[in-house]
């Protein structure tokens, strides 16, 4: 399967890498806004197959992978921060809670035939933390590209407590939902010998 990621995340483009799948990188030019009254998995999932569809356009012959990745408290969607004191804000909202993070991903066959598309949910449970932590943690700038102000993957896993769910789709691409896209789109994932 020659794939082409549409993403600019290179979280997603390594966990690729890590299952032997060769990846090509192309950034989407999609508007991420959320719709009036749209729940947070729909948007991620409206995303994900936006990213795919609009890189698919300009590669008819090859498959698209895209996610997107939203943490919500339940109440709104946590994106990523708009600047270093909207990521303090963020972080002390989710201290000593539980958030679910939103994971999609969407897999566009070569010419648009078919997109497979789903979301994972995973639950995760920040530690209790004042505002001196979560200030030193944006200090060192890793959560200013992140959904919800942190990265599971770097220092951020510092704060968590406990995850219910996969990891991989913290981070931003879930494995055990793109095995099953894969499957459903007729191209069962295979491990490759060394």
């Amino acid at each position: 399967m020659e794939l082409i990621l549409a993403s600019g995340s290179p979280r997603r483009a390594e966990i690729l890498r890590t299952l032997g799948l060769d990846a090509r990188v192309e950034r989407p030019e999609v508007e991420e806004s959320v719709l009036p009254g749209e729940a947070p998995e729909a948007h991620a999932e409206r995303l994900a197959r936006e990213k795919a569809l609009s890189v698919a356009l300009r590669h008819p012959e090859r498959w698209i992978v895209a996610g997107d990745t939203v943490v919500t408290d339940g109440r709104s969607i946590l994106g990523k921060p708009q600047d270093q004191e909207d990521a303090v804000r963020t972080l002390l909202l989710l201290q000593g809670r539980t958030h679910r993070v939103i994971s999609a991903l969407a897999l566009v066959s070569p010419d648009g035939r078919s997109i497979h598309s789903g979301v994972q949910i995973t639950r995760v449970t920040f530690r209790p933390f004042d505002s001196d932590l979560a200030e030193a943690y944006v200090q060192t700038g890793e959560p200013m590209d992140k959904a919800g102000s942190y990265g599971i993957q770097g220092a951020g896993a510092a704060l968590v407590d406990r995850i219910e769910g996969d990891y991989s789709g913290v981070v931003g691409l879930p494995v055990p939902l793109l095995v099953r896209l894969m499957e459903e789109a007729g191209r069962p994932f295979r491990f490759r010998a060394p």
